[in-house]
């Protein structure tokens, strides 16, 4: 298949997109497809007008994955200016590219990539991609709709609140919520702006930190626990995998810095909790109207109760993130997990 891994992009999440799209990439060329690399944003200004006129030279048989992602990476320092004179998301030849591939897929992580505009371009363009469409990718973006479409349809919240920026600033001792608290940005991911406060000074600073980053914040009451995730495909649950950083919580480091996390799958449950969790996490799947695949990610706390924490509808695609490593446990190897969420997207499209 002819196959563009689009990466990259502009949201705190850059660097890790571009790592995920290289193994995918990498990956889906030892499969034998010939896929390419692509930044979403920065696009490729080398592809000429002759390329386009012949399919071998846009998916080439031969080809570098590595120097691909290299040639991302110089515009990382351009990437502010960018944004500051730009008036379009989409970079040089990236629609282009995307129209002559057999299927798009999407190694974006961030709000611009997995919020749903990205989607919606596609869909009104009829460039068919992996994943969830516009509607699901928009509502999991954003946290504090997601926390109540969960609780609507039953799935198990921490208590929570959505603060806003312009809006009055009032103590933790007094918001319903109290301390310890988790502070988020709404529409954030990798756990980037995400602290545990546990004194009203804390609070304060993590809100600061927090709307550095986006207008809303989530306030969470902190669970004391154990963390999991639980890959969903095609609406049933993979085997499910317990986090647990040595130090801290599961934040940005621990997430990408390798040695820092103990990652059990399956997880270590009885099967009564098992069946519990993967019972939500179809459950919380369905509420937020996702398709095709996605993560959800879970605490249980000391008492054994659960707490659904969010979803990921494009989440970290290397050998060693979470949904790969799921996937492993119930037989399908990176490589071969890579062709199976194509294929289930693709067969999800048609049926639209």
């Amino acid at each position: 298949m002819k196959i563009v891994v689009l990466a990259g992009g502009i949201s705190t999440e850059r660097e890790i997109s571009i790592v995920s799209g290289t193994m995918v990439c990498k990956a889906l060329r030892e499969k034998e497809h010939r896929a390419v690399l692509m930044d979403v944003y920065c696009g490729d200004a080398r592809l000429t007008e002759e390329d386009f006129c012949d399919a071998d030279a846009l998916f080439p048989q031969e080809y570098s994955v590595e120097e691909a992602a290299a040639y991302m990476r110089t515009f990382d320092s351009q990437i502010s200016d960018m944004k500051r004179t730009r008036t379009y998301f989409f970079g040089e030849n990236v629609l282009r590219l995307c129209q002559a591939a057999d299927v798009v897929f999407m190694a974006l992580h961030g709000e611009d990539g997995e919020g749903g505009k990205v989607q919606a371009v596609f869909d009104l363009m009829g460039i068919v991609y992996t994943g969830s469409g516009p509607l699901g990718s928009a509502i999991a973006m954003d946290k504090g709709l997601s926390r109540k479409l969960f609780a609507a349809d039953g799935v198990p919240v921490a208590k929570g609140i959505v603060v806003k920026r312009s809006g009055a600033r009032i103590a933790a001792s007094e918001n319903g919520i109290g301390l310890p608290c988790v502070v988020k940005p709404c529409c954030g991911g990798s756990s980037v702006g995400v602290e545990i406060a546990r004194t009203e000074e804390e609070y304060e600073h993590a809100l600061d930190e927090a709307f550095g980053y986006e207008e809303e914040v989530v306030v969470e009451q902190y669970i004391a626990g154990r963390e999991f995730s639980v890959g969903v495909v095609e609406g049933k649950a993979y085997p499910i995998i317990e986090i647990a950083p040595i130090e801290g919580f599961y934040d940005y480091t621990n997430k990408y810095k390798a040695g820092s996390t103990i990652e059990t799958c399956p997880a270590r449950l009885d099967e009564e909790k098992t069946q519990e969790m993967q019972h939500y996490a179809e459950a919380a799947y369905r509420a937020l109207k996702l398709e095709c695949y996605a993560r959800i990610d879970f605490m249980m706390g000391q008492d054994g109760n659960l707490y659904c924490l969010e979803a990921n509808t494009l989440p970290g695609m290397t050998p060693t993130s979470l949904l790969p490593q799921e996937a492993a446990a119930a037989g399908l190897d990176f490589g071969a997990l890579c062709e199976h969420l194509i294929e289930v997207s693709l067969q999800g499209r048609k049926k639209k």
